[in-house]
């Protein structure tokens, strides 16, 4: 990771970009106590609900999205409530895909302990800094290597469908996670946080150069056109991340993020209409695109949601608006988490909701105590909601 600034512990405190599954790998073991988040979730959350004939069953569930997925890992996830996970199959050699029979270990060992497999995420295409992508073949339009790693996605497809996984999460991305640096939150977190007027690129560009909006919706075409229809013919759902965070039409480093925008992802979706072609809605980073996120999000939650276009949720908050947020614990942002969860049930929504980018303390490197606070909260709202069916 190239750097600027201080860093506590491994944290980049001026600008860094972070790639999803670092994040995650912060969760190698997992010490959760529910009862405070249950607590904080359960007071007369819903009472108008609970009073509406004919209310929608709550369908969505605790999960997710354990780096490496281990026994060790999976045991502690079980243990807390966690229902569902998006996994991290371990892959032999240099493929870029999962065989069969790696799909089924790792299913075999989260339906052990009573998870269900509802994702899983490949080696590439991750949200990731195109200078620090091993395989950056796809996005940066090089064929015929990017024809190359097209074909191992379709063979993870068809992988995914035999071994009964329901669905692929992916990021289409050159910038990777865009953030200022942290600031202090409650008692001794601290928290990332983005301001556009004062972030600045280490680079003028990346190796990527200059990607305007026509040149990344060709990529995304070219992509789509070769893997939706497979996703179509194995009945494999394709989940991807929305751009975190969106960036002004003249770009950043010289990209243009088209999918950092509402606009941006309804186009995405009406390319190669499927239903198998959807968003992993991470609902920080969608919220993270709008002026007023406060009261604009449900409306979006709806949108999408009401089309079946909500794959899997990072239910994660924020504080603040498009070019200057921060990223917060769930139960102290802008957005209404009662009346969220509200929201996707409302829609149907059935699937996981997960923590995600979580605040970080001193005594706490690897967000332990975060996340555990965040299961909990997660849990004790959905448990609310499905009360109430």
């Amino acid at each position: 990771m190239t750097i600027r600034g201080q860093i506590y512990g491994r944290w980049v405190v001026l600008i860094c970009w972070l790639p999803e599954r670092e994040y995650m790998n912060r969760r190698e073991f997992i010490v959760a106590s529910g009862a405070a988040g249950i607590a904080a979730a359960g007071t007369g959350a819903t009472q108008k609900a609970e009073a509406e004939p004919g209310a929608k069953k709550a369908l969505m569930k605790l999960g997710d999205q354990p780096a490496p997925t281990t026994e060790t890992h999976v045991k502690y996830l079980a243990r807390y409530g966690v229902e569902g996970i998006c996994g991290y199959p371990h892959i032999e050699g240099d493929r870029l895909y999962a065989t069969v029979v790696e799909l089924k270990r790792m299913k075999d060992l989260a339906t052990r302990y009573k998870l269900s497999v509802d994702c899983i995420a490949p080696p590439f295409l991750e949200s990731s800094y195109i200078d620090r992508e091993k395989h950056p073949a796809i996005m940066l339009a090089q064929s015929p290597e990017r024809d190359r790693d097209i074909e191992q996605l379709q063979m993870l497809i068809r992988n995914c469908a035999q071994a009964g996984i329901p669905m692929i999460k992916y990021n289409m991305s050159i910038l990777g996670v865009l953030r200022t640096g942290r600031k202090p939150g409650r008692g001794d977190a601290m928290n990332h946080y983005w301001k556009l007027s004062e972030t600045h690129p280490e680079t003028p560009l990346t190796k990527a150069g200059v990607v305007n909006a026509d040149a990344f919706w060709e990529r995304i075409t070219y992509f789509l056109d070769r893997i939706i229809p497979v996703a179509n013919e194995y009945k494999v759902r394709m989940a991807c991340h929305p751009q975190d965070p969106g960036v002004p039409p003249e770009g950043y480093q010289g990209i243009n993020r088209v999918l950092g925008t509402i606009d941006g992802l309804k186009k995405f979706l009406s390319i190669r209409e499927s239903p198998y072609h959807g968003l992993n809605f991470c609902q920080g980073t969608v919220s993270e695109a709008l002026q007023n996120p406060r009261e604009e999000i449900f409306d979006v939650i709806r949108y999408f949601g009401s089309r079946r276009k909500i794959f899997n949720v990072h239910f994660r908050n924020i504080r603040g608006h498009r070019d200057d947020f921060e990223e917060v614990y769930p139960d102290e942002g802008d957005i209404d988490f009662v009346r969220a969860i509200r929201a996707y049930k409302e829609i149907g929504y059935d699937g996981m909701l997960m923590p995600d980018h979580v605040p970080l303390a001193a005594n706490d490197p690897d967000s332990l105590q975060s996340f555990a606070f965040c299961y909990g909260y997660i849990r004790g709202l959905i448990q609310s909601v499905r009360s109430q069916a």
